[in-house]
């Protein structure tokens, strides 16, 4: 069994790469709140310790166990992660690009 390490809460503010939307983090802020695309920086929550650095853009988002819930793809490696939506995330962006990504292909 791999052990976790503890999450290191870490106040970093960052430029989205993906939008340009300057972000000033809170210690758990792990996407843009504004276009929801992460970095693949980390292995575990906080490490930084993963050398990919592919951005993360969303794939898909739900709702569970009363939470919206962010699933992120990284375009470089292929691996995947779920977020839950932050309270400074941009509602509104959240709706239509639930919108964008939910949709089925082939599906009008």
């Amino acid at each position: 069994m791999i052990a976790r390490k503890q999450f290191k809460r870490t106040v970093e503010h960052f430029t989205c790469e993906r939008c340009g939307r300057n972000v000033q983090g809170t210690g758990y802020t792990n996407h843009c709140p504004q276009c929801f695309t992460s970095k693949h920086v980390d292995e575990f929550p906080g490490d930084r310790i993963a050398t990919c650095g592919g951005l993360m853009p969303p794939v898909h988002i739900s709702f569970e166990n009363k939470h919206w819930v962010i699933t992120q793809r990284c375009e470089r490696c292929g691996i995947e992660r779920r977020n839950k939506v932050q309270a400074e995330d941009d509602l509104a962006a959240l709706a239509k690009m639930m919108k964008q990504v939910n949709e089925l292909p082939g599906v009008s």
